[in-house]
């Protein structure tokens, strides 16, 4: 029977002492941490934290992005990150008449915000196409005093929003996002699976696209706490000027990774986020690097019924995903995350395509690593075309960091939401969220009525998701919080969380997530000496790295062209600059294989 900690309440090990992990692990090598029940405040607790820091320093400095993400970057001087006794400061939220007018303006406009958030759920447009979401988005920023820039980094639907008061200074920028996923259609407040958009195929019916991941509560709040600073700007004279990035593509990783490559981040002092999320709480944690690779094999056609003299991309497709499943005994870190999607094969069984084509994500804790096993996949890629006889193509789509925390600004964050108060919901919205738990088989605790206790992360990160906002965590401080958009025990990219994100508790959580960072940014805008804590901690964590994208230099911008009317819209001319359109078409010029001397005539009739 496990045992609790008096200071953490999670499980330790059996016997209560260190595990044999740390003790054994080579200098060089994060790869073999296991999950071991060990929290990171009982290990401190058990070593004493210096010598829990000592223990662990020389394993991250050996990978210098994951060790500036970790605590062990901060100066225990300005910056003490006490595991075991931390406590969060409690005066960093100021009460001011700039921060009531900036809520006050969330509540008269809520109808407003709300509409913006349903019209974007409606839309549910995919990434990198969000032509409607992105012009709405824009236009409830332009109505509130913001200056519109179409295009940021060569991308149709980005652009940045700015408004700007008396000397300009600080700058603040907030993130925006509004693609939806594949899918995901769902009925808004059903808490039984029913598709939205149901496409009718007797081989294949599939669902329509929906907000499964919350982006239009993301975009619609995060305008909203633009625009309520604004006015609250004006109204109390406070200088400034706010920075809203509307991002394409995240669900591909692929908006903020391209602008901050072109530079369309530079120049300012903090960036606000948040994402929707089980809880509502706030880390300066980490979060895995990650490239995007799209596979292409290219082969000839062939016939079910006789299938001799085939180059068969389906088969090298087959064989790619089995050779890269093999990776996760014995290539693949606990960290590591490694998954894919057919986009294209096969369409009848009688009919070899001379195309196929297959998506991956490889994962890890750093730029380093996240290389390192997407190169085994290409490896298992290579293979897969040279056993089937197939020619393969790859392109790199994304390539983002590991994400970089910030301790001072994690912990104003954290002090607004306190001081604001966690998101109330009716008896209704817990019966609706119970009820999706039912459905999902988990337990029926419904939406979450408190503020997470803050907390340090772990010592060494132990892998999970990528965000392309941690791109700009190498440029800027950043913070992030999430609130409880939908209840805990359903997942995220789920039909679960389309249901919620045009309901009630979910613009609940929405304007409660656009309270939190407005009532964060008044802060930042008034208290140059965070501003400054903040500054002085980035500069500590990215000393002696430099930061360099992902993304090739000769990386090809992953398009689709515009309808008519959003480029008259927006101002903007097709093909963006250093884009050459339309691109390459990928085209299979492969002939059919030779099987030797020929087999004695087949005199049978074709068949079908």
């Amino acid at each position: 029977m496990a045992s609790r900690s008096r200071h953490s309440g999670r499980p330790r090990t059996s016997r209560g002492r260190l595990p044999l992990w740390l003790g054994e692990l080579p200098v060089c090598e994060t790869d073999h941490l296991e999950s071991s029940g060990v929290s990171r405040r009982d290990l401190l607790g058990l070593l004493g934290v210096a010598g829990a820091a000592a223990a662990v320093a020389p394993i991250l400095t050996a990978d210098p992005a994951m060790a500036a993400a970790s605590d062990l970057a901060l100066d225990p001087k300005t910056q003490p990150a006490d595991p075991v006794n931390y406590a969060p400061p409690t005066n960093l939220a100021a009460d001011s008449q700039a921060k009531d007018a900036a809520l006050s303006w969330i509540d008269r406009q809520s109808e407003s915000i709300i509409g913006l958030n349903d019209r974007i759920w409606e839309f549910a447009e995919p990434s990198l196409a969000e032509w409607n979401s992105s012009w709405a988005e824009a236009q409830f920023l332009a109505a509130n005093g913001f200056t519109i820039k179409w295009g940021a980094g060569g991308m149709p639907t980005a652009f940045v929003a700015t408004f700007s008061n008396g000397s300009g200074k600080p700058v603040i920028g907030f993130s925006g996002e509004y693609d939806a996923l594949p899918g995901l259609s769902q009925e808004k407040g059903n808490p039984k699976h029913s598709p939205l958009v149901y496409n009718h195929d007797p081989y294949a019916p599939t669902y329509g696209f929906g907000h499964g991941c919350g982006h239009n509560a993301l975009g619609a709040a995060a305008a909203a706490a633009a625009a309520a600073t604004a006015a609250a700007m004006k109204a109390r004279n406070l200088d400034g000027t706010l920075k809203f990035f509307g991002s394409t593509a995240e669900e591909q990783l692929v908006g903020k990774t391209v602008a901050v490559k072109a530079g369309v981040y530079k120049g300012l002092d903090a960036f606000v986020d948040w994402h929707p999320a089980t809880n509502n709480s706030t880390s300066w944690d980490s979060s895995n690097a990650m490239y995007s690779i799209a596979f292409h094999f290219l082969g000839t056609d062939g016939h079910g019924g006789s299938p001799l003299a085939t180059r068969p991309t389906q088969d090298a497709v087959s064989a790619m995903s089995m050779l890269t499943e093999f990776l996760r005994e014995s290539h693949q870190a606990h960290t590591a995350r490694a998954h894919y999607a057919i986009r294209q094969t096969g369409q009848a069984p009688n009919v070899f395509p001379t195309l196929s084509s297959i998506w991956y994500f490889a994962r890890e804790g750093s730029p380093a690593r996240a290389k390192i096993l997407m190169d085994r996949i290409v490896k298992c890629a290579e293979a897969a075309a040279m056993a089937t006889g197939t020619r393969m193509e790859h392109r790199i789509v994304a390539g983002t960091w590991n994400k970089l925390g910030n301790k001072r600004g994690t912990e104003l964050m954290h002090a607004n939401m306190t001081q604001i108060g966690a998101p109330k919901f009716s008896a209704a919205d817990q019966a609706f969220g119970k009820a999706l738990q039912r459905s999902n088989g988990t337990g029926e605790t419904g939406f979450s009525e408190t503020i997470s206790e803050l907390r340090p992360p772990a010592s060494v990160f132990m892998g999970g998701g990528s965000t392309d906002v941690a791109d700009i965590s190498w440029q800027v401080p950043t913070i992030q919080m999430g609130t409880a958009h939908q209840p805990g025990g359903t997942k995220n990219h789920s039909w679960h969380h389309t249901a919620t994100a045009a309901a009630h508790p979910g613009h609940v959580t929405m304007l409660m997530a656009a309270k939190y960072l407005a009532g964060t940014t008044i802060d930042l805008l008034t208290q140059p000496k965070v501003v400054g804590e903040m500054k002085d901690e980035f500069e500590r964590r990215t000393k002696g790295i430099e930061w360099k994208s992902m993304l090739p230099d000769d990386y090809e911008l992953p398009l689709y062209e515009p309808p008519k009317w959003f480029l008259e819209r927006t101002g903007q001319k097709w093909p963006p600059k250093g884009v050459t359109w339309p691109p390459r078409r990928i085209v299979s010029t492969e002939t059919a294989p030779d099987l030797g001397p020929a087999l004695p005539p087949q005199n049978m009739p074709p068949m079908e």
